[in-house]
């Protein structure tokens, strides 16, 4: 079996990723609170309460991806990579939580409003906080597309949110302000809180795919397989199996060679092949091949998966 491990240097930029992100989450947390109580702002109430969730969703990050990096143990014999799955699957519960709680705080207000105060306060800060979000939304892009992190992905998909929740704000500050309408602030809330949870949709269903062991895309699939047949002496192949375990991906399969081999030239084959595959994803994957002669009849996983 070939298993590159996870790069030192990958870690490194999870790990840097998830505690810059969980610091600039709880500094946004105590200036737009302290915009809210300034300002009355709902809009900017579902901000900060977002910038909370933020928070507790970094904190998840954090300790996820420490987690995910352990090695594989007696336990825990494929690793712990599914610990970065499990922290978006928390952020996931949390986003919806905090757009249900901001959706019934909106409907409320805009059956009642009520007048703002300092709106032009409110608007440096939503200035202050779009550009913080931007800036770590283009870090965590950077670190997931040389990573392939879940945890660091989901954590981005929450400032992904931020950053339209910022804009949102602001387009609601500003039209109270030139308008006087109070109903914006309350209206801009309520669909703050709604794309909140539909955001956490596409990061439940990211993360259940990990944990659920779900197979690789069918295009990747295909890219294994060819290069398993590319290799020399190959004669066939067939059962393969993949799974997305966070910090990197298992591949196994059936291997067939030439059935007048040497045990030794088999296995040299095998190898050759692990090496080969592996080599596709460069984040990290644990690759088994089980050599078999060529043509024997047995019962092949294949056929079970074609008959369900």
């Amino acid at each position: 079996m070939t298993s590159p491990q996870v790069s030192e240097s990958g870690g490194q930029l999870r790990r840097l990723a998830s505690a810059v992100s969980m610091g600039i989450a709880f500094i946004l947390i105590v200036i737009k609170l302290w915009a809210w109580t300034a300002t009355g702002s709902v809009a900017l109430l579902t901000s900060a309460i977002d910038a909370a969730v933020d928070a507790v969703a970094s904190v998840a990050t954090f300790v996820g991806v420490r987690y995910a990096e352990q090695p594989a143990d007696r336990e825990h014999r494929y690793g712990h990579g599914k610990g970065e799955a499990v922290a978006a699957l928390l952020q996931s519960v949390f986003l919806v939580g905090a757009g249900l709680a901001l959706g019934f705080q909106s409907i409320q207000r805009l059956i009642t409003p009520e007048s703002l105060n300092q709106v032009d306060l409110g608007l440096w800060i939503m200035v202050v906080s779009l550009v913080a979000a931007l800036g770590l939304v283009a870090m965590q892009t950077w670190v997931v597309e040389r990573t392939g992190s879940t945890a660091i992905a989901a954590d981005r998909a929450h400032y992904l949110t931020d950053v339209a929740v910022n804009v949102a704000v602001l387009v609601a500050l500003g039209i109270t302000r030139i308008t006087g309408w109070q109903r914006a602030d309350p209206a801009f809330a309520l669909a703050i809180s709604v794309y909140m949870i539909w955001n956490s949709r596409g990061i439940a269903l990211t993360a259940l795919r990990q944990i659920l062991d779900r197979e690789l895309e069918r295009t990747v699939r295909q890219r294994i397989r060819e290069t398993i047949l590319a290799c020399p002496e190959v004669k066939g192949m067939h059962d393969l199996r993949t799974r997305d375990a966070g910090d990197r991906v298992f591949v196994e399969f059936h291997l067939e060679v030439d059935g007048g081999l040497t045990v030794s030239r088999s296995h040299a084959i095998a190898d050759a092949t692990e090496l080969a595959v592996a080599a596709i994803f460069p984040a990290g994957a644990e690759v088994t091949a089980h050599v078999e002669p060529v043509g024997i009849d047995d019962e092949r996983l294949d056929d079970q998966v074609r008959r369900s």
